[in-house]
């Protein structure tokens, strides 16, 4: 264990700013805790808060964009608690700026009992941006934009909390003796947790309001908010916890199996990249996903990037799909292994990425009867004619499954099965119409 997270640095605050006292405060708690480094993330948001990452150089650290910490950090504990063992401790640290932009992250993550704890440093303005007013400013607190004081009511920030069914709150201010033990017990908490912390901005909120060291405690007094610890409630589970009841067998990284038990072979020995172009309200996307899905039935790693545009139900669709025998570390791909177009729309959406001008030597393009020769070697499939418009990405996915064999015919059936008893029949219907024999692939153009 460490016995200590903070590096031997000065930090870049202000003179007299809470944001260090709160780090040391953290930085005590994990130590007290006993827990490895490696298994500490800071999330961080925008503003003077964020430049607390390389402060803790031991552990993970996620700088993220404004008022979407809380966002980022559920979805790392997520990942973590339903695919892995649920080890790690997620500190988000945001200021009232980010909560302000972030508030509907923040009730997401509290109505969802995300295992994460949020240490909201409160100092009442947006600091870095030039000393604004924020949804949690006081009323008659002065900032930049209020010089005359804040005409609207601050968020209560424990009523928020108590309202999204959040369960563990507390309000401190930045020089209370315990802050350290709450915040050990915030992070300790199996569930939602926020430790609201007050305190003062130096730059901006004391020369505008004429405050000192001992304001912070009269204003909460003033304004009827009490200190300490205000909500402690242990009576529902952490939402990784449900997730594993409700889906026990889904839940493998390694080697997962379809219903019947069975892990599919494959004959995959590198990362390759796989393109489906075709129309909006054609199930491109849905066909690329049963790829991925086989791929993972199959013991193999993937990871699939959609596009379409804004209009949604007209235009293009497309996917990218991404499988590996090995774990996928670098979501990007340098040039596609395969594009398998079934659309006029999906053919010009390809050409204005350049799929087919990166594609390698050995790479292989399927489009549908319909569409020109795109490349100089092209295996032409009737997939419209003999599936309609509906299956014709299904149709081109299992005939390039079929063509490589990368896969197991069987496990596109198998990744249907997940998906429900209609999509199967469909699904078996359209591998058995799509092999080399029936759908009688043409080529055509030569290799250059």
């Amino acid at each position: 264990m460490s016995a200590t997270f903070l590096a031997e640095r000065a930090f870049p605050y202000c003179k007299g700013c809470g944001h260090g006292l709160v780090a040391r405060r953290l930085n005590e708690a994990l130590v007290r805790l006993e827990v490895s480094p490696s298994d500490v993330v800071l999330t961080s948001d925008i503003g003077c808060v964020g430049l607390v990452d390389p402060h803790f150089p031991t552990a993970h650290s996620v700088h993220t964009i404004h008022g979407r910490s809380t966002a980022i950090a559920a979805g790392a504990v997520l990942a973590d608690g339903v695919l892995a063992e649920g080890k790690i401790k997620n500190v988000v640290m945001i200021g009232d700026g980010g909560a302000t932009i972030g508030l509907q992250h923040l009730s997401q993550a509290a109505l969802m009992n995300v295992d994460l704890t949020v240490l909201l440093h409160n100092n009442m303005l947006y600091g870095m941006t030039g000393g604004q007013h924020s949804a949690l400013t006081p009323q008659g607190f002065r900032t930049t934009t209020t010089p005359e004081g804040n005409w609207v009511p601050a968020i209560d920030m424990a009523e928020f909390i108590r309202s999204n069914k959040g369960g563990y709150f507390a309000r401190k201010l930045a020089t209370d003796a315990d802050l350290a033990a709450v915040i050990c017990e915030a992070i300790s908490h199996p569930g939602f947790a926020m430790v609201e912390v007050l305190e003062l901005c130096t730059g901006f909120a004391v020369p505008l309001n004429h405050l000192d060291g001992k304001s912070l405690k009269a204003m909460a007094d003033s304004r009827g908010q009490a200190l300490g610890v205000l909500i402690r409630d242990r009576s529902r589970e952490p939402y990784h916890e449900v997730y594993r009841k409700r889906f026990p067998g889904l839940l493998s990284t390694e080697g997962t199996k379809a219903e019947s038990g069975r892990v599919f072979a494959h004959r995959l020995d590198r990362a390759l990249t796989v393109v489906v172009a075709g129309s909006a309200g054609e199930r491109v996307q849905s066909s690329a996903a049963l790829l991925g899905q086989a791929a993972v039935l199959s013991g193999l790693h993937v990871v699939q990037k959609n596009d379409y545009p804004v209009t949604v139900g007209s235009g293009f669709s497309l996917a990218e799909v991404k499988i590996s025998p090995e774990p996928i570390l670098f979501t990007g791909t340098e040039a596609p292994n395969a594009v398998l177009i079934v659309s006029t729309d999906g053919l010009k959406e390809v050409r204005s990425r350049g799929d087919l001008s990166r594609l390698p030597q050995d790479g292989v393009v399927m489009v549908d009867s319909s569409l020109p020769d795109v490349f100089p070697r092209v295996w032409r499939l009737a997939v419209r004619k003999t599936f309609g418009g509906e299956g014709a990405a299904l149709g081109a996915v299992s005939a390039w499954v079929h063509r490589t064999g990368y896969l197991d015919p069987e496990s596109l059936v198998a990744a249907a099965e997940l998906a429900g008893p209609s999509l199967e029949a469909s699904t078996r219907r359209v591998i058995s119409m799509s092999t080399p024999q029936e759908l009688q692939p043409v080529l055509t153009g030569h290799p250059t």
